[in-house]
């Protein structure tokens, strides 16, 4: 601590605090208020100084900070005024407490009304300069480091789809109940950005890594309640180690980012080591970047059709586009494969567009081979819809004439439906066509949303209707989104009708409309009405 004299004149309370809530010394504080203690506090519990949820917050941050090795920071209200607090280690069992008011009480937490803490950060500027500092002197000592990185799933929909600040919420209550053992003794941890922490492990032993980064990851998937809500979030880990897998602290650091989407993508909940693997598809991707931004500039990805049927009479009732690239080395690429890449370099709204000309090309060729009350179904990309000018670019395919607004379906995966602005369903609506949320099932939908929006059908997630006839889940799953359709006034539509079983068991649940193998015939409807349609 600094001079008494000089802290004593100081706006900000000064607290050097023991991890068992004994006050050190105390300094500082004229800005603060009644936060101040009247009488000396040096040597006092800090129960006999402040409210005991401000005690709390104080003990958890202290312990926090200690057990991470560097800082910690909340916002908190005491008696209607708002406080932030600065927590740094200061040794094995006290920290240093910074106590400052906000200019603002926006954003505070109520300790006195709600009983709930504030929310917790980690010092994301502070533990990239103790990172670099970290992996300098490991390189000069030729002691084994690594890091792991730690994405965790779901706090990105909470944010869209309900608040950021409960995303924010939960984000604080999962690092404040890791484990303090398992970091304390390995190693230290950061916070890189809303969704994803970072712990740098003085170790290079595989298994003993994988085990601290294991109970981490157990500790976060642990349910999160807020209020009568439980939410579940999924971490995704990756581990880089240093002279093994980079020298540089920012190669480090992108090798284990890069083995944590790997753990992402793979789905088996297991901590990926970076490998030489890992290295050869991270260039494909680069490789499949080019390529995809070539073809779409080319014109390469088009749309193939199914058709889309009443699964009573067979009629066929629309045409269904879905993506196909056909590569001229790698032969097909499914969407999963590029998808993805197009999301994460930004060539999702381009590729969505070109979509669209490609539709508007097709369209002459598919109304000749159906009926006049056929429409064409098409599946916008999740960041077309979300952009500001998605309704513009709609009603510049229409405003040409080639395509009438009573022929097109758009169809709205249910994660962007939700997330986008309700506005622009009804603007879409008042041009004349029909509104479609697709995969439902698979995000997070709102109620609410469904039954104000004004679409026409829901269309169920094919993972869904494949196993309508084997699996309880998914027959339960389908009975739930064809009632939920019904009680809203929509159109339930099965994806993935195979079989005759299948279909009947639909129609037995009360759907009506379908598209699968089991209309695999009109394959050959839809060859002649792409030849017909193709440029030359």
């Amino acid at each position: 601590m600094a001079d008494d004299a000089l802290l004593e004149v100081l706006p900000d309370l000064v607290v050097l605090l023991r991890r068992d809530g004994l006050v050190l010394s105390l300094g500082g504080g004229d800005a603060c208020g009644e936060l101040k203690p009247a009488a000396p506090a040096s040597g006092k519990r800090a129960e006999e100084l402040w409210p005991a949820p401000v005690v709390e917050l104080l003990k958890r941050l202290v312990s926090r900070a200690i057990a991470l090795r560097g800082a910690s920071e909340a916002k908190f209200q005491e008696r209607g005024r708002g406080f932030e607090v600065r927590v740094s280690a200061r040794g094995p069992d006290r920290a240093l407490c910074v106590i400052r008011p906000m200019l603002s009480n926006s954003g505070g937490e109520s300790l006195d009304d709600s009983g709930e803490l504030p929310r917790p950060q980690l010092d994301r500027r502070g533990f990239m300069r103790r990172f670099k500092d970290a992996m300098s002197m490991a390189a000069l000592a030729e002691r084994p480091t690594a890091i792991a990185v730690i994405q965790v799933d779901g706090l990105t929909d909470i944010a869209q789809i309900i608040d950021p600040t409960i995303a924010e919420q939960l984000m604080s209550q999962a690092i404040l109940r890791l484990p303090e053992v398992v970091v304390s003794d390995l190693g230290f941890m950061g916070q890189l950005n809303d969704s994803t922490l970072a712990l740098v492990l003085n170790s290079s032993d595989r298994e003993l890594i994988e085990g601290c980064v294991a109970a981490l990851c157990a500790s976060l998937r642990e349910p999160i309640m807020q209020g009568d809500a439980a939410f579940h979030l999924t971490p995704h880990a990756g581990v880089a180690i240093l002279g093994r897998d980079a020298t540089s602290p920012k190669l480090l650091l992108q090798h284990a980012r890069a083995a944590a989407t790997y753990a992402r993508r793979s789905g088996a909940g297991k901590v990926c080591f970076f490998s030489d693997t890992l290295r050869l598809r991270t260039l494909a991707r680069l490789d499949i970047t080019r390529e995809l931004s070539e073809a779409i500039a080319n014109g390469d990805i088009r749309l193939r059709y199914v058709g889309r049927h009443d699964l009573t009479s067979g009629r066929l009732v629309a045409w269904v586009g879905y993506l196909r690239w056909m590569h001229p080395i790698r032969g097909e690429v499914r969407p999963a494969e590029f998808l993805r890449v197009a999301e994460t370099t930004g060539l999702a709204i381009n590729l969505s567009r070109a979509l669209l000309q490609c539709l508007q090309n097709d369209y002459p060729a598919l109304a000749a081979h159906s009926d006049a009350d056929v429409r064409i179904s098409f599946g916008a990309l999740r960041h077309h819809i979300l952009h500001e000018d998605f309704v513009a670019d709609i009603e510049r395919l229409l405003a040409s004439g080639a395509l009438p607004s009573a022929r097109l379906e758009l169809r709205i995966a249910e994660k962007a439906f939700i997330a986008r602005d309700p506005s622009a369903f009804h603007a879409l609506r008042q041009l004349g066509i029909q509104l479609v949320v697709d995969e439902v099932g698979r995000g997070l939908g709102s109620l609410d949303a469904l039954a104000r929006a004004p679409i026409w059908g829901l269309q169920l997630d094919r993972a869904w209707v494949k196993g309508v006839r084997s699996d309880e889940v998914a027959l339960k799953a389908c009975r739930a989104g064809i009632v939920l359709a019904g009680a809203l006034g929509l159109t339930p539509i099965a994806l993935g009708v195979d079989d005759q079983a299948q279909r009947e068991a639909l129609l037995a649940l009360g759907c009506r409309y379908g598209c699968g193998d089991l209309y695999r015939d009109d394959e050959s409807n839809i060859t002649i009405a792409q030849r017909a349609a193709a440029p030359g």
